[in-house]
């Protein structure tokens, strides 16, 4: 082998063995000494560095800066809410942070911009906190299409590269808790500590106590069509910051090798994104409670209040740009949709027209169809003697209830999501199909729990019941006994017939009707993680409908704390379950061997464990 082969092949094996090179341009034909080789192929300790970090004090400084720019927000002091953030941006322990969360902890971690970076080691992390600055300007995003859940539409996507996804999220830390005090109360997409969940709740609490009319609407291609001056003029922020929100509206997006300019949306798929949305379309509800405030007995007539009478402002419920409007009055309902679409008109948006239409929620005479569905939810009010009617303030009957239910299209699709997993497992061990089918009802069961689930709960169960016998009979098509077949994939205990596991396994298939259900607490007016009430927050998480019950149970042992760092777990942190006492240790997974960690402090850790383990193992002097 000549000299030039040798190193080249040394230098390929050196790449295999650094962690900071990725970037480092290397060839056969390179003139480097043998000093400056070795220099090159010696890893840096950049990784280790970035191991190293402390990330308790890391979350302290940031959440300290964040709190402090909520609060200055509440009372209106602009100066002071422009100098924290540009502190914000500019700190060590944000980027840091910003960096962690696109990297390790989103779920799009693994996707790649147009650079085709999907991920960075733990040295190229350290080397990108220096980079991270705002200049102004911006990579073009790349178009990705997914398809709608149930439709046969495609969703457009726009993947920035990971530095640009890194610096959006630095932004979107500064930006967030000023908007936080200022976002309306019934505003719940895509905002920290705020669900579903508490759009279906406020929505029971408007419908429960009258008969209303419901204004259901969605917004026509949100994120697509989004007039950029007029979201720049709303933001208002300090100009090194507006400069760099511009170049991401404008970086344009790459589509089949083809560059086509943004005139105009906030390409989805970037961190920064779902914010700016929420301050474009801030201030519909304060509109409509301008257009009709609330009036009491004392004041003076007009077109929809009559002397004598108490009159409430329609109730505006936002998810992201599914809304509706609630009041007892349609005169007052029309007049609501005209003002919202010529609301929507001055940042470049409209009403979808097939999505618009307005309902009753209690109909006596049968003439049209009650209730209205929304974000996968039936909502209605139905006839009701003396024992199950509802009651006013004063305690009246009022002679209907109001009920939530899962909505009729979001059952088909659950049932076919179940049909399809069976068919796909035709030839697959009992186990694995109990193990495929037990993830996805657990995660719809948890979902519809705060509403009345029941009977559709047994509906699914009975379905489900149906595709798993001619999954069994299937399978041995020479039995034509069903009892045969029956013992063979179900057994019978003490309290319960029909369940589908056999003597060889430990798993079971949960059955939807075996989730409890129990109504969602509905969230303060204007609370936000940025308050400063850890207490709040760190109860309210453990009662998240999407939590798992042994998550939930956990939440409250460790009273909203990660036993490793001490801190609050905060909404949108990654929580993961570890053993007390590593497996390695012969530790076991009983309830009290476990224990709730920020991912980071799990890693941390996991390390220890590992070289506890590894110091058993080694021979004693």
């Amino acid at each position: 082998m000549s000299q030039k082969q040798n190193l080249s092949l040394v230098i390929r094996e050196g790449r295999k063995q650094t962690h900071g090179l990725k970037d480092c341009k290397v060839g056969s034909n390179s003139n480097m000494t043998n000093a400056q080789l070795r220099k090159v192929l010696t890893p840096t300790n950049d990784g280790q560095k970035w191991s190293n970090i402390d990330w308790k004090t890391v979350n302290k400084k940031v959440y300290k800066l964040q709190n402090r720019i909520y609060r200055a927000s509440q009372r209106g002091d602009i100066v002071a809410v422009r100098k924290l953030q540009k502190i914000l941006t500019s700190s060590w322990s944000a980027k840091c942070l910003a960096i962690r969360k696109v990297t390790q902890e989103n779920r799009g971690k693994r996707t790649s911009g147009i650079d085709g970076i999907k991920s960075l080691r733990p040295s190229a992390r350290w080397k990108l906190i220096q980079e991270l600055k705002f200049t102004g300007k911006s990579k073009p995003v790349r178009r990705v299409w997914i398809p709608k859940p149930g439709k046969s539409e495609k969703r457009p996507l726009g993947i920035p590269t990971i530095k640009d996804r890194a610096l959006q999220t630095l932004a979107k830390m500064a930006l967030e808790p000023e908007w936080e005090a200022k976002f309306e109360p019934h505003s719940y997409g895509f905002r920290p500590g705020r669900s579903v969940h508490d759009a279906v709740e406020a929505i029971f609490t408007g419908i429960s106590k009258k008969k209303k009319f419901i204004l259901e609407t969605d917004i026509e291609k949100c994120f697509d069509k989004i007039n950029h001056s007029e979201l720049i003029k709303k933001l208002n922020t300090y100009p090194k910051l507006r400069r760099q929100i511009k170049a991401w509206l404008k970086a344009g997006i790459i589509d089949e090798n083809q560059l086509f300019p943004t005139e105009e949306g906030t390409p989805q798929g970037g961190t920064l994104s779902p914010l700016l949305a929420n301050i474009a379309l801030h201030g519909m509800e304060n509109l409509l409670k301008k257009a009709f405030p609330r009036l009491g007995v004392g004041n003076r007539q007009t077109w929809f209040h009559s002397k004598g009478q108490e009159f409430y402002s329609p109730i505006l419920i936002r998810y992201a740009d599914d809304l509706v409007v609630i009041h007892e009055d349609q005169k007052v309902i029309e007049v609501c949709k005209e003002l919202i679409n010529e609301w929507l008109r001055t940042i470049g948006l409209r009403l979808k027209d097939s999505k618009t239409k307005i309902v009753h929620t209690y109909d006596e005479h049968k003439r049209n169809k009650p209730g209205f569905d929304f974000l996968g939810f039936n909502f209605r009010q139905y006839k009701a003697d003396k024992n199950s009617s509802g009651k006013s303030p004063k305690g009246e009957l009022l002679g209907f209830k109001a009920i939530i239910k899962p909505s009729k299209e979001s059952l088909k699709k659950h049932h076919e999501k179940l049909r399809k997993i069976v068919r796909s497992e035709k030839a697959s061990k009992q186990e694995v199909l109990i193990r495929k089918l037990n993830s996805v009802i657990r995660g719809w069961t948890n979902f519809y729990s705060t509403v009345c689930s029941k009977d559709s709960f047994e509906t699914q169960d009975h379905l489900l019941f149906s595709c798993l016998v001619r999954w069994a009979k299937r399978r041995h098509p020479r039995i034509k006994s069903w009892n045969k077949v029956k013992n063979k994939y179900w057994k019978t205990s003490e309290t319960e017939n029909w369940i589908f596991t056999h003597k060889g396994i430990e798993e079971r298939l949960k059955r939807h009707n075996q989730t409890p259900i129990k109504r969602h607490t509905l969230v303060r007016g204007n609370a936000s993680p940025y308050d400063g009430n850890h207490i709040y927050w760190s109860t309210r998480m453990g009662k998240n409908p999407i939590l798992h019950a042994r998550k939930s149970a956990l939440l409250k042992r460790q009273k909203g704390k990660c036993n490793w760092c001490g801190l609050h777990f905060k909404q949108e942190d990654v929580i993961q379950e570890d053993h007390i006492a590593a497996k390695s240790k012969n530790g076991n997974n009983r309830f009290d061997n476990l224990q709730l960690l920020h991912i980071q402090c799990h890693q941390k850790k996991n390390a220890k464990d590992y070289r506890d383990w590894y110091e058993c193992q080694s021979p004693s002097d």
